[in-house]
């Protein structure tokens, strides 16, 4: 049909095409510069050198930054757009504001060590202080004027705790910036909300060319799996995203403990990061679904149970290996890339006793990649592990939908959808999802290249 009111908006895919991370997208809609998402790009590193390059629009012409949710391949590159210039306004769900700062602090400890490309200035406190200054945060369904003629909501995306879905109305029309989506139904969050309204739909393809297994099945893996480990008096260990993926194995295994399950066994839990985000989800607890607010009964600590211990300080994740097996150790981080789970992998995967977990994404060139397409040698922070621990994959734990509940997220929207833009995905990801929505919906699908712009009419 023919725009007759001459309104139209334009997208700019400055980061999160043809690679799961690096989310970093510019519309400009009446007027104004909004960005949506500014992450690190992530592959064989926690950040890429790619992250240092200048952005290639001006920080400083910004007005407002919408975040989707706290992980950093969404909001890991904020300090940078501060110290190139940015001053707008930052946007996002309470407890994504909430989740923020221990993401941001936890990135800055990492990446201000590399004195050589400046990232100490970059990922200074001041900066990350500052950004802070500048953020705002809203319940879902809070309409956020931006202009007399947008508003903005943010809609439950059902991926970690605060995750978000953009949308924009404009002149009576909607576009919609999913950021990433659920792998409903989850332990702990609602699921994600159905969208039948939208225009232009900008959505992730993590999973768009494959399926996890039966999420109802999901629970039952993990038991055998514990229960096998347990059998051969080994080790589990389990790399885990500090957000959202520990929180939800903590929630799994403090059921299967209650309800006996699983044999007793010390349960550690080894990521300072989590510990920390741990204590942000509690102050949160309304947002969770209503069957985990039903478990979280008076005077009951959430995610404690008998067994569990976590580990807060250096010294005692290093006793973790004096204490005799069996027993489960989870830490970060989920790729194998860094953090405590590197120092675990190189002390247990070398026995045939042992199991190591792999439940998450794992990205292309990373340790938990090598791993997961069964390398027998990997190199693990610069030393050569031999794998002789059994590797176990549960895929129902992923944090995002697989490629069957995509489309049916879509579907819902097929009546009024007019454009769909293929994001976050490796590159055979996006286009085997862009195929499948043209063939099973007969809609209009693509996935845009790096830089490309389209212009939307509203």
């Amino acid at each position: 049909m023919e725009n007759t009111t001459g309104k139209t908006a334009k997208v700019t895919f400055y980061g999160g095409t043809g690679s799961v991370t690096g989310a970093n997208f510019l519309l400009e809609i009446d007027g104004l510069r909004v960005l949506v998402d500014c992450g690190l790009t992530q592959g064989a590193k926690v950040a890429d050198d790619i992250n240092w390059d200048p952005f290639t629009y001006n920080p400083k012409e910004i007005d407002i930054l919408f975040v989707t949710h706290a992980h950093v391949d969404h909001l890991g590159r904020v300090p940078k757009l501060i110290e190139e210039g940015f001053r707008g306004k930052i946007y996002s769900t309470e407890p994504t504001h909430g989740l923020a700062l221990p993401m941001l602090e936890d990135t800055a400890g990492i990446l201000s060590k590399n004195t050589e490309l400046g990232l100490d200035k970059i990922y200074s406190a001041e900066n990350i202080k500052l950004s802070l200054s500048l953020w705002q945060g809203f319940k879902y369904h809070e309409d956020i004027k931006i202009t007399p003629n947008v508003t903005v909501n943010f809609l439950n995306a059902g991926h970690i705790l605060g995750s978000a879905m953009v949308e924009f109305i404009y002149n009576g029309k909607k576009i919609v910036f999913t950021g990433d989506l659920g792998n409903s139904p989850s332990p702990i969050l609602p699921d994600t909300e159905k969208i039948t309204d939208a225009d232009y739909l900008i959505m992730e393809s993590v999973y768009g060319d494959r399926n996890h297994e039966d999420r109802n099945d999901r629970q039952k893996f993990l038991a055998e799996t514990i229960q096998d480990n347990y059998k051969r008096k080994g080790t589990l260990v389990i790399p885990t995203f500090s957000l959202e993926r520990s929180q939800e194995l903590l929630f799994e295994l403090d059921g299967m403990v209650t309800n006996d399950r699983i044999p007793v066994m010390p349960i550690f839990f080894d990521s300072p990061l989590a510990i920390r985000l741990t204590e942000v989800f509690k102050q949160y607890k309304e947002y969770f679904n209503d069957a985990a607010q039903a478990m979280i009964s008076p005077g009951k600590y959430l995610f404690d149970f008998p067994g569990l211990h976590s580990t807060l300080r250096s010294e005692e994740s290093k006793l973790i290996g004096t204490v005799p097996d069996p027993k489960i150790v989870i830490a970060g981080s989920g790729m194998s890339t860094g953090g405590r789970v590197v120092h675990h992998e190189r002390h247990y995967l070398p026995n045939a006793n042992n199991t190591l977990l792999l439940t998450g994404y794992q990205s292309v060139g990373t340790p938990g990649r090598l791993i997961e397409e069964g390398m027998k040698t990997v190199r693990i922070s610069g030393e050569e592990v031999i794998v002789r621990a059994h590797i176990v994959i549960i895929s129902g734990y992923s944090g995002h939908k697989d490629s069957d509940h995509l489309l049916e997220f879509v579907s819902y929207m097929q009546d009024t959808v007019k454009r769909i833009f293929v994001v976050m995905g490796e590159p055979k990801s996006e286009m085997f999802l862009v195929q499948k929505i043209r063939d099973n919906l007969g809609l209009n699908a693509s996935a845009p290249e790096q830089g490309s712009s389209v212009v939307l009419d509203f």
